[in-house]
């Protein structure tokens, strides 16, 4: 608001003023913020205010005086600028050429104006060409304002040329989302010219593919484009695109824009003014063309209707479901509402399943989108609960197949279970009565309704049962049991079925909820059960003979997802156990030979103890992703991170050990200047470096000794490498601004060992990518280089390094360091930081001049190459 007031001071002084002062104001004034309007970054937070001082000015065209003076004023700036070689200037001068448009001294004659008016037009026909997508886009926008604006004066030819460029060529632009998208975003601006309609009519057709395009953002202007061209009544929407590529696209496409074709189909599929038999024929219709598409659809109608009007399609779908079973002839208890309805029956609809399921499928979608309005309204909702709750059991007998059902029991969890007293009272039963290894399909839906009944202790209960029974005991308690209640042999446990409900009652929120407001004691029950299938994991890796038994699986399963868990305190004693008894199986201080007869013994080789301690830290990571690790448990985690570390197998459980250090370091920040806990967290950052320290040896280590699975586990470990190098680079100050200068160390080691092996001169080559170095300098410079923030701090720490008082005695390290700074060359970025950084090797470079052998010869002639090619940038 306030630079449009400036503008209209400028303005105003600039009219008032006469002679000199005139001139001066038009110089160093207006003719300075056209310049700045144009040669101004776009990202430079004045430009937009600029740029709205100079468009209050073009907005004062058509005067006289106007005209002449930004004539006078762009004609040594404007021309030049629309084809300077930086595109930034280019697109700025095509926004503002476009907006003045036409730019033209009305003291000349008709002839010259007509001259200058088709040159400029020319001109902007060449913008729409120009190489850049940010100027074609500007240029877009120019044309369609254009085109609104001087449609009656513009030949047909030339408004012709200017639509079928758009519209056949631009909107197809294969090398630019962006300018796609400003074609249809733009074109809005041009329908509201009605003048435009006629023609546009006949060329929107060609665009209807774009619907489908790979660009969300693009897809999303088309809609818009759809959507005006519907307000202004340019043409019939489904001329321009046909319904059925509009339905498709509804019943896969995002929410922004499923939220636009809803708001285009909306009046065809719910015509408000019509009664609520029309709307329940057009969602049967809507159902038969994309099923699909119609449950998107009534997911979005209640942003567009009444919640009386969503209500009265529930109840006028219940009544053409009554009239499938009457069609069927079974009349037996179907109440008196139905025979007063008979007249909409469809007796064909009865035969055809899907469209039933997709009536049922609507009318639950219907209710949840209501839901929050039935609440504030007691008696509509008893009245729904009354209307379904005495044909829903009939519902279940008649529509028996699996498409009914699952709409039927979401249903029945929307209303309580005294309104649905057949069913509900069998849903436990069929829960317990379940076959281990079925899919989730067949009873997620089960557990939403013992949950949305308040029955979510029933589910636990059972769960528990399961889990107690199938544990493996001792066999002497085993004998006293048979002896005693032979009964309890007859009940059949599923432990691995009770987990499949248990992880799906804790990862949907709306289970997850009800199941953690139960008694704390119930929770408690469950913990222990849980935590008693850790014996079976330890007599697995003690034990001697290979057991096949599935309880294994089941008690790593419990393991890796241990929900209801008494969080740290149970963890600290989770990760005391590993420490205790996993571990020592991830020890292998073995020879071959005696590798070979444990394992003809049957004796546990480490995967099954790394598959425990990796699920283990994982979970740990999580706890201190959401903030619940304190001082303590980071140290005891880390300590455990530690002793993995230094098991010979310890190595598979670097990919998840990274990912702790990550998350720990993440948990302090770098501006925290709490005196009280400097101490502890610089104890604790310290062991944070001093782990990912061990982790780089050990990396190294792996890729001497076993070349390919060193491989291997590099690559495994790259995700979290990045996520923790993201975090160490936002450091200054030690411990972990350090860990930059391990990474360094060991490529200039690694890089320097491999120069000091040549022998022949020919065998010197200076790299030119990653994939040119050792195995471990490629892993760590591939992730380094990837992001722009990682490469300047890992510059800054070579600069660091020559700038301490660390001397590169060897013509080999002043090498390798330039053989790294050749690669960040060769992608680049980074240019002031690279160069910095290689100024601070020239120096001690220079000292080796003098050298002895060939080899060292041409290693040198080789660096002073590198050198002057990053210096000349």
């Amino acid at each position: 608001m306030v630079t449009a007031h400036i503008a209209e001071i400028y303005f105003r002084a600039w009219k008032k003023a006469g002679g000199d002062f005139l001139e001066k104001i038009e110089s160093s004034c207006v003719q300075d913020l056209m310049q700045n309007a144009i040669f101004l970054h776009r990202s430079s937070p004045v430009y937009a205010k600029v740029r709205k001082i100079v468009s209050y000015f073009h907005s004062r065209k058509g005067c006289e005086k106007v005209d002449k003076m930004l004539s006078n004023l762009y004609k040594p700036i404007l021309w030049t600028a629309l084809s300077a070689p930086n595109f930034e200037v280019r697109a700025n001068a095509t926004l503002l050429f476009t907006e003045a448009f036409p730019v033209l001294d009305v003291e000349t004659g008709n002839k010259s104006t007509d001259e200058a008016i088709q040159k400029q037009l020319d001109t902007v026909m060449a913008l729409l060409d120009d190489p850049h997508p940010t100027v074609r886009s500007n240029a877009i926008l120019g044309v369609c304002k254009i085109l609104a604006k001087y449609w009656e004066v513009l030949p047909a030819a030339i408004i012709t040329d200017f639509l079928k460029k758009l519209v056949m060529e631009l909107a197809f632009d294969s090398s630019s989302p962006d300018v796609r998208c400003s074609v249809f975003k733009c074109l809005i601006v041009v329908l509201d010219n009605s003048l435009s309609h006629p023609i546009l009519e006949k060329l929107l057709p060609t665009l209807k593919y774009s619907l489908h395009d790979n660009s969300e953002k693009v897809r999303i202007a088309f809609l818009d484009m759809l959507i005006k061209v519907k307000a202004v009544r340019a043409a019939k929407f489904w001329s321009v695109c046909s319904m059925d590529h509009l339905l498709a696209r509804l019943a896969i496409d995002s929410l922004s824009a499923s939220k636009r074709i809803v708001d285009l189909l909306f009046k065809s599929f719910f015509p408000v003014n019509e009664s609520d038999k029309e709307w329940c024929s057009r969602c049967i219709t809507l159902i038969q063309m994309n099923p699909a598409a119609a449950r998107k659809f009534y997911t979005h109608t209640h942003k567009h209707t009444a919640p009386t009007n969503i209500i009265k399609l529930m109840l006028a779908i219940r009544r053409v479901l009554n009239s499938c079973i009457q069609a069927q002839g079974d009349l037996s208890e179907i109440n008196d509402t139905i025979k007063e309805n008979s007249a909409q029956a469809e007796p064909l609809l009865g035969k055809d399943r899907a469209v039933v399921s997709g009536l049922l499928e609507v009318a639950v979608i219907l209710w949840r989108s209501v839901e929050k309005n039935l609440k504030q309204n007691e008696e509509a909702k008893k009245y729904l609960f009354a209307k379904f709750g005495n044909v829903i059991s009939k519902y279940f007998h008649t529509f028996e197949d699996e498409r009914c059902t699952v709409p039927l029991i979401q249903m029945a969890s929307l209303m309580p279970p005294a309104a649905v007293p057949t069913f509900s009272y069998g849903v436990l039963s069929r829960l317990r009565k379940m076959e281990s290894g079925v899919t989730p399909a067949n009873f997620t839906q089960l557990l939403d309704c013992m949950c949305s009944w308040g029955q979510a202790a029933d589910v636990l209960e059972l769960v528990t049962d399961w889990l107690s029974e199938a544990l493996p005991q001792q066999p002497e308690k085993r004998n006293v049991k048979r002896k005693g209640v032979q009964i309890m042999e007859k009940i059949e446990s599923k432990p691995d079925l009770a987990l499949d409900y248990l992880e799906y009652l804790f990862t949907h929120s709306s289970t997850r909820e009800k199941v953690l407001d139960l008694d704390q004691r119930k929770l408690t029950q469950l913990h222990k059960v849980l935590e008693n299938w850790r014996s079976v994991l330890s007599s697995h890796l003690s034990s001697p003979a290979d057991d096949k038994s599935p309880s294994v699986e089941i008690a790593l399963k419990v393991f890796t997802a241990p929900e209801g868990r008494e969080y740290l305190l149970s963890l600290e004693n989770v990760a005391a156990w590993i420490a205790e008894e996993v571990l020592p199986f991830l020890t292998s201080n073995r020879d071959g030979e005696e590798e070979e007869e444990e394992e003809e013994e049957g004796v546990k080789s480490p995967p099954l103890a790394a598959q425990i301690t990796e699920s283990f830290l994982t979970l740990c990571r999580d706890v201190l992703l959401v903030g619940f690790g304190d001082e303590a448990f980071k140290g005891l985690i880390l300590h455990l991170c530690s002793l993995t570390l230094l098991s010979e197998a310890g190595y598979l459980c670097v990919p998840a050990v990274l990912l702790i250090l990550k998350e720990v370091a993440d948990s302090y920040s770098p501006e925290d200047e709490q005196e009280e806990e400097e101490g502890e967290e610089e104890v604790i950052l310290g062991v944070v470096a001093n782990i990912f320290q061990k982790i780089i040896e050990l990396l190294a280590r792996r890729l001497r000794k076993e070349p390919e699975e060193g491989r291997q586990l590099c690559q495994s470990a790259i995700p979290g490498l990045s996520s923790f190098l993201q975090v160490a680079q936002t450091w200054d100050k030690p411990p972990l601004s350090g860990v930059f200068s391990t990474l360094f160390a060991v490529i200039i080691v690694e890089k320097r060992h491999l120069l000091q092996k040549v022998t022949l001169p020919e065998e010197v080559a200076t790299p030119e990518s990653v994939e040119d170095m050792p195995p471990l300098s490629s892993v760590l410079l591939s992730v380094i280089l990837k992001l722009p923030s990682l490469t300047r701090s890992f510059l800054a720490e070579v600069s660091s390094s020559f700038e301490s008082e660390a001397v590169f005695s060897s013509l080999s390290e002043l090498a390798a360091v330039l053989h790294i700074l050749s690669i960040v060359r060769h992608t680049g970025r980074c240019r002031a930081s690279l160069k910095t950084a290689a100024s601070s090797v020239q120096q001690q470079l220079h000292s080796h001049a003098a050298t002895s052998t060939d080899v060292q010869r041409v290693i040198y002639e080789s660096s002073v190459k590198t050198l002057n090619e990053i210096l000349d940038l």
